[in-house]
């Protein structure tokens, strides 16, 4: 198993840094800060000691931010909230546009959308969840122009949903059962089945997650300081190691696509914790090797 190390980038910190996500058109990183409403654009730079990320441009969004997806249209779709809104390109966020919401339980529960990706074939899936992480408060729904349908009940915490190069496996994680789940995936309708254990963690566990072109899944381990690889057949390739606990999410990025970025989060650190490590929060950056798959964007905006 490689045994490797990522290095913090120059942006600031963040309270709950999530959802990197390469944009091909623009040559920018987006991602988000959930609590803080917040959808941050960065360009990739070549540094003295490797890549880093030199910030662009920051959206206020007036509601928590779970993850934001690429439109054909150059428009951006952001889970926010527990809506899925459509922000036109050069539009202030006031005129943001809400494509689509659930019918939430009548439970007096809060919710927020939380994780959110699109298929190979331009549909999106979103998640929800419960602020107090109530277990199995949250779904999974799928968003296409039919409109929004539900995938799965009873999630605690929706995350990590990435798709193998051919598209015939969802991964997926509903992190409190501390495992990855795969399914088989039709990529024709977009329907789920054979659901089934594909990685299980010894410490911390899964949050956001990627594919990379030859089908690893690199996940994000949320108290576990690191980010593990698994192959196809569900062994482990690598191993990144980060000097935060939080780990949230990671995503491949770069003109090549050949550089992993990955976000962690001080939420949730006790002050102890925050003192000893001061790098939480941040984006981290390191080249393992691998190369990850095109970013597809939302098909019906």
């Amino acid at each position: 198993m490689l045994h490797l190390r990522a290095v913090p980038c120059s942006p600031l910190p963040g309270r709950l840094t999530e959802g990197p996500l390469w944009d091909d058109r623009r040559q920018e990183l987006l991602w988000v800060d959930i609590p803080e409403g917040l959808v941050h654009r960065a360009a990739l730079t070549d540094g003295e000691d490797g890549p880093d990320l030199a910030l662009l441009a920051t959206l206020r969004f007036d509601r928590p931010v779970g993850a934001v997806a690429l439109c054909t249209s150059g428009a951006l779709l952001a889970a926010a909230g527990t809506s899925v809104l459509r922000l036109a390109e050069d539009t202030p966020v006031a005129e943001a546009v809400a494509l689509a919401a659930p019918v939430l339980p009548d439970d007096g529960l809060p919710r927020r959308m939380n994780d959110a990706a699109v298929d190979p074939a331009g549909r999106l899936l979103a998640g929800t969840m419960a602020y107090d992480e109530s277990p199995g408060a949250g779904s999974l729904y799928r968003l296409d122009g039919d409109g929004l349908v539900t995938l799965l009940d009873s999630v605690t915490i929706s995350n990590g949903l990435g798709w193998s190069p051919d598209g015939s496996r969802l991964y997926y994680a509903d992190s409190p059962t501390g495992r990855v789940d795969v399914f088989a995936y039709d990529p024709e309708s977009g329907a789920l089945s054979d659901r089934r254990p594909f990685a299980v963690l010894d410490r911390g566990v899964p949050d956001g997650l990627t594919v990379d072109s030859a089908g690893r899944v690199w996940v994000a381990v949320w108290g576990g300081g690191e980010v593990l690889a698994f192959e196809a057949d569900g062994t482990r390739h690598a191993r990144v190691e980060l000097p935060a606990s939080h780990v949230t999410s990671c995503a491949f990025a770069g003109p090549a696509r050949d550089v992993l970025v990955i976000t962690t989060a001080t939420e949730g650190l006790a002050e102890d914790r925050r003192r000893a490590e001061p790098d939480a929060g941040r984006l981290f950056v390191c080249r393992p090797g691998a190369t990850g798959l095109p970013t597809t964007p939302y098909a019906d905006c």
